[in-house]
């Protein structure tokens, strides 16, 4: 009778820790599925925060994408003296209700490329904005999806 009352009490304890177990990992999981479906919202928070650079001569450039006006845009600013001081913030994007992000650039002589991306719930789409005076202004948005 002690070795079934024995194997009972190891069957029980058994149990409960397979039971537990399996508790702690839907929570586990179910949390994890609540962080990813609050990523999945906002396609801007999934993506690394990066400001790239580009330098041309003593100039540098530098573009980056934030939230602070309650949609993601991207900015850019420029320095003549080897990024010891940079001129004013320009707002590149300027797109009210699109997520504006992934920017990148590249400059050659005095022409200054940014490109980036701009998502709302139906279009993604590049973007490229050109300076061809060091980034003191830029032309007009060109739609790089968009059918000439």
């Amino acid at each position: 009778m002690g070795n079934s009352m024995n194997n009972s009490y190891t069957k029980l304890a058994v149990l409960i820790a397979v039971v537990s177990t399996a508790a702690v990992t839907t929570a586990i999981l179910t949390s994890f599925q609540r962080v990813d479906a609050i990523l999945a919202t906002d396609t801007a928070l999934k993506t690394p925060k990066r400001a790239p650079v580009a330098t041309s001569g003593d100039n540098v450039y530098i573009a980056w994408w934030t939230n602070k006006s309650g949609d993601w845009e991207v900015m850019f600013k420029a320095s003549t003296d080897g990024g010891k001081t940079f001129g004013s913030q320009i707002n590149l994007s300027n797109s009210k209700g699109v997520v504006s992000n992934d920017a990148e650039i590249a400059a050659a002589g005095s022409n200054v490329y940014i490109t980036w991306w701009e998502r709302n719930q139906t279009a993604n789409e590049p973007v490229l904005r050109t300076s061809i005076d060091n980034g003191k202004t830029f032309g007009e948005k060109i739609m790089l999806s968009a059918k000439q």
